[in-house]
Order: structure tokens, then sequence, then C-alpha cells
């Protein structure tokens, strides 16, 4: 290989990376949801500690430390539609960059 074509590669693998940073953040900050007197991240981690309770009305921590009582089931239902059409969304780019790749 020649230089130009070592450039070239590098060159399109980095713009490659950011572009993959750029979705990230992009639709990481999507996940977020103001519901229920409190700021939600809508993860896999939220939506599995909300599954593993079976009361309607629990008191848990928002994403700035804050103990707030949910209503369960409800917060739960909003964060999975959320998760889900952003997860969607990010996957329907992500194909697209990988495409392109």
């Amino acid at each position: 290989m020649d230089v130009k074509t070592l450039l070239a590669e590098s060159k399109a693998r980095f713009s490659h990376n950011s572009a993959k940073a750029y979705l990230r953040e992009k639709y990481d900050s999507k996940l977020t949801l103001a519901e229920q007197g409190g700021l939600w991240k809508a993860d896999q981690q939220t939506i599995t500690l909300l599954n593993s309770f079976e009361e309607d009305k629990i008191v848990i921590m928002d994403t700035f430390n804050n103990p707030v009582e949910v209503d369960r089931k409800e917060l739960l239902r909003k964060l999975k539609a959320v998760y889900q059409q952003t997860m969607s969304d990010w996957l329907k780019e992500w194909n697209e960059l990988e495409g392109k790749r």
C-alpha cells in the first residue's frame, strides 16, 4: 500500500468512528424523559428496575439522585415506548451509516 491509500483509509475510519460517536450522542440524549416529578433515563437499567417490582407505587431515584414516588406501571410504559422508538430510529441511521462504509 502506498501512503495515499493509507491516509485515505485512516481518514475514512476516523470519519466513520466520528459518525458513530455522533449517533450515540444524538440518540442517547433522546432517551431522557421528564415524568412524574423526576427526570428519567429510558435505558435498560431503569426499565429492568421498574420490571423487578410488583407494587403500583414505588419510590426510586431519578437521574439527579432525588427520591421520587412514581406510578410504576405508567412510568414503565412510557420509558419502554421512548426506548423502543429511539432504538428503532438509531438502528435505522446505524444501518445507513454501515451501508456507506
